[in-house]
Protein backbone atom coordinates (compact mmCIF):
# COMPACT_ATOMS: atom_id res chain seq x y z
CA UNK A 1 0.00 0.00 0.00
CA UNK A 2 1.59 3.24 -0.91
CA UNK A 3 2.14 5.87 1.95
CA UNK A 4 -0.80 8.35 0.54
CA UNK A 5 -3.20 5.40 0.83
CA UNK A 6 -2.41 5.33 4.72
CA UNK A 7 -1.67 8.69 5.53
CA UNK A 8 -4.43 10.62 7.24
CA UNK A 9 -3.78 14.02 6.18
CA UNK A 10 -4.54 12.44 2.72
CA UNK A 11 -7.80 11.32 3.55
CA UNK A 12 -9.89 14.27 5.25
CA UNK A 13 -13.52 14.08 5.79
CA UNK A 14 -13.35 10.83 7.36
CA UNK A 15 -16.51 10.03 9.93
CA UNK A 16 -16.47 9.73 13.40
CA UNK A 17 -18.43 7.95 16.33
CA UNK A 18 -17.97 8.40 19.68
CA UNK A 19 -19.50 6.08 21.80
CA UNK A 20 -19.66 6.40 25.72
CA UNK A 21 -18.03 3.81 27.55
CA UNK A 22 -18.95 4.98 30.86
CA UNK A 23 -17.74 7.02 33.71
CA UNK A 24 -14.13 8.36 32.92
CA UNK A 25 -11.69 6.87 35.60
CA UNK A 26 -8.31 8.51 36.67
CA UNK A 27 -5.74 6.84 33.98
CA UNK A 28 -2.74 5.02 35.86
CA UNK A 29 -0.62 4.53 32.61
CA UNK A 30 2.12 7.31 32.78
CA UNK A 31 2.22 6.58 28.80
CA UNK A 32 -1.48 7.71 27.81
CA UNK A 33 -2.52 11.44 27.13
CA UNK A 34 -6.27 12.21 27.51
CA UNK A 35 -7.62 14.22 24.81
CA UNK A 36 -10.54 15.96 26.91
CA UNK A 37 -13.50 17.04 24.61
CA UNK A 38 -16.41 19.93 25.26
CA UNK A 39 -20.14 18.40 26.02
CA UNK A 40 -21.40 19.37 22.26
CA UNK A 41 -18.03 18.15 20.22
CA UNK A 42 -19.46 15.58 17.53
CA UNK A 43 -22.71 15.92 18.42
CA UNK A 44 -23.34 19.93 17.89
CA UNK A 45 -21.38 20.22 15.10
CA UNK A 46 -19.12 17.76 13.54
CA UNK A 47 -16.87 19.72 12.46
CA UNK A 48 -14.75 23.12 13.69
CA UNK A 49 -15.82 26.85 12.82
CA UNK A 50 -13.48 26.44 9.77
CA UNK A 51 -14.87 22.81 8.75
CA UNK A 52 -12.37 20.70 9.48
CA UNK A 53 -13.88 17.82 10.37
CA UNK A 54 -13.61 16.79 13.93
CA UNK A 55 -12.96 13.65 12.86
CA UNK A 56 -9.62 14.91 11.44
CA UNK A 57 -8.82 16.66 14.42
CA UNK A 58 -8.96 13.80 16.63
CA UNK A 59 -7.45 11.16 14.39
CA UNK A 60 -4.05 14.02 13.91
CA UNK A 61 -4.30 14.35 18.08
CA UNK A 62 -4.24 10.65 18.13
CA UNK A 63 -1.83 10.37 15.63
CA UNK A 64 0.81 13.02 16.86
CA UNK A 65 0.51 11.15 20.25
CA UNK A 66 1.15 8.12 18.91
CA UNK A 67 4.01 9.21 16.59
CA UNK A 68 5.34 9.85 19.87
CA UNK A 69 4.96 6.39 21.09
CA UNK A 70 2.02 7.39 24.01
CA UNK A 71 -1.32 6.37 23.46
CA UNK A 72 -4.47 8.93 23.57
CA UNK A 73 -7.65 8.61 25.69
CA UNK A 74 -10.88 10.27 24.67
CA UNK A 75 -13.04 12.25 27.87
CA UNK A 76 -15.99 13.98 27.21
CA UNK A 77 -15.95 16.86 29.68
CA UNK A 78 -20.39 17.27 30.38
CA UNK A 79 -20.67 19.91 33.04
CA UNK A 80 -18.13 22.74 31.50
CA UNK A 81 -17.56 24.03 27.83
CA UNK A 82 -14.99 26.49 30.09
CA UNK A 83 -11.19 25.52 27.87
CA UNK A 84 -9.58 25.90 30.86
CA UNK A 85 -11.84 23.20 32.96
CA UNK A 86 -12.28 21.20 30.24
CA UNK A 87 -8.34 20.79 29.53
CA UNK A 88 -7.26 20.85 33.32
CA UNK A 89 -10.38 18.02 34.05
CA UNK A 90 -8.63 15.49 31.68
CA UNK A 91 -5.46 16.27 32.74
CA UNK A 92 -6.31 15.04 36.36
CA UNK A 93 -7.89 11.97 34.61
CA UNK A 94 -4.78 11.67 32.85
CA UNK A 95 -2.41 9.03 33.80
CA UNK A 96 0.80 11.05 32.53
CA UNK A 97 -0.72 14.04 34.02
CA UNK A 98 -1.32 15.77 30.26
CA UNK A 99 -3.96 16.18 28.71
CA UNK A 100 -5.36 18.86 24.99
CA UNK A 101 -8.77 19.89 25.86
CA UNK A 102 -10.94 21.12 22.97
CA UNK A 103 -13.87 22.74 22.18
CA UNK A 104 -16.18 22.31 19.82
CA UNK A 105 -15.47 25.16 17.61
CA UNK A 106 -11.40 24.12 17.66
CA UNK A 107 -10.12 26.55 20.13
CA UNK A 108 -7.48 23.99 22.11
CA UNK A 109 -4.93 23.96 24.30
CA UNK A 110 -2.20 21.71 26.14
CA UNK A 111 -2.91 21.40 30.07
CA UNK A 112 -1.42 19.86 32.89
CA UNK A 113 -2.77 18.53 36.29
CA UNK A 114 -1.22 20.34 38.49
CA UNK A 115 -2.27 23.84 37.37
CA UNK A 116 -4.89 25.69 37.97
CA UNK A 117 -7.60 26.52 34.93
CA UNK A 118 -6.87 29.45 33.12
CA UNK A 119 -2.55 28.19 33.31
CA UNK A 120 -1.91 25.67 30.66
CA UNK A 121 1.35 24.89 28.76
CA UNK A 122 0.65 25.58 25.25
CA UNK A 123 -2.80 27.80 24.04
CA UNK A 124 -4.35 27.66 20.70
CA UNK A 125 -7.07 30.63 20.58
CA UNK A 126 -7.33 31.43 17.39
CA UNK A 127 -9.71 28.08 16.07
CA UNK A 128 -10.15 29.73 12.83
CA UNK A 129 -6.10 29.16 11.70
CA UNK A 130 -5.65 25.61 13.02
CA UNK A 131 -5.45 22.96 10.39
CA UNK A 132 -4.94 19.48 10.85
CA UNK A 133 -0.93 19.42 10.46
CA UNK A 134 -1.72 22.12 13.41
CA UNK A 135 -3.53 19.40 15.29
CA UNK A 136 -0.93 16.54 14.96
CA UNK A 137 1.76 19.16 16.41
CA UNK A 138 -0.43 19.58 19.33
CA UNK A 139 -0.72 15.84 19.84
CA UNK A 140 3.09 15.48 19.67
CA UNK A 141 3.52 17.86 21.82
CA UNK A 142 1.63 17.15 24.37
CA UNK A 143 2.86 13.67 24.35
CA UNK A 144 6.34 14.92 24.85
CA UNK A 145 5.21 17.04 28.01
CA UNK A 146 3.86 13.87 28.91
CA UNK A 147 7.28 12.04 28.66
CA UNK A 148 9.01 15.23 30.66
CA UNK A 149 10.24 16.76 27.70
CA UNK A 150 9.99 20.50 27.65
CA UNK A 151 9.22 21.13 23.10
CA UNK A 152 9.26 24.31 21.37
CA UNK A 153 5.81 25.82 21.34
CA UNK A 154 3.39 24.70 18.39
CA UNK A 155 4.20 26.99 15.80
CA UNK A 156 0.75 29.25 14.97
CA UNK A 157 -0.17 31.80 12.48
CA UNK A 158 -1.26 35.13 14.20
CA UNK A 159 -4.58 36.80 12.03
CA UNK A 160 -5.59 40.12 13.75
CA UNK A 161 -8.70 39.90 11.58
CA UNK A 162 -9.53 36.44 12.88
CA UNK A 163 -10.95 37.67 16.09
CA UNK A 164 -13.19 40.16 14.54
CA UNK A 165 -14.60 38.01 11.67
CA UNK A 166 -15.33 34.64 13.69
CA UNK A 167 -16.02 36.28 17.16
CA UNK A 168 -20.14 36.64 16.31
CA UNK A 169 -20.14 32.86 15.28
CA UNK A 170 -17.65 32.14 17.94
CA UNK A 171 -20.78 33.54 20.29
CA UNK A 172 -23.60 31.87 18.69
CA UNK A 173 -21.39 28.19 18.84
CA UNK A 174 -20.98 28.69 22.36
CA UNK A 175 -24.20 29.80 23.26
CA UNK A 176 -25.47 26.33 21.97
CA UNK A 177 -22.93 24.47 23.08
CA UNK A 178 -23.97 25.39 26.81
CA UNK A 179 -27.30 23.86 26.05
CA UNK A 180 -25.28 20.48 26.20
CA UNK A 181 -23.59 20.94 29.25
CA UNK A 182 -24.66 18.81 32.03
CA UNK A 183 -23.88 20.29 35.53
CA UNK A 184 -22.87 17.94 38.13
CA UNK A 185 -22.29 15.24 35.35
CA UNK A 186 -19.23 13.26 35.55
CA UNK A 187 -16.62 12.95 32.61
CA UNK A 188 -17.89 10.28 30.27
CA UNK A 189 -14.99 7.84 28.82
CA UNK A 190 -15.52 7.35 25.08
CA UNK A 191 -14.14 4.98 22.33
CA UNK A 192 -13.47 6.30 19.17
CA UNK A 193 -13.78 4.90 15.93
CA UNK A 194 -12.84 6.69 12.00
CA UNK A 195 -15.14 5.55 8.80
Amino acid sequence: MAKADTDTRQQPNRTLTLTEEGPAEKGTDTDEVVIAISPGFGTLMDHTMTDVPHADVLREMMAGIEEEGLRSRVVRINESVDLGVIGLTGAKLSGSGISIGIQTRGTTLIHQADLVPLSNLELFPQAPLLEPDTFRAIGQNAARYAKGETPSPVPVENDPMARPKYQPLAAVWHIKEMSYREDDSEPTELSVSFD
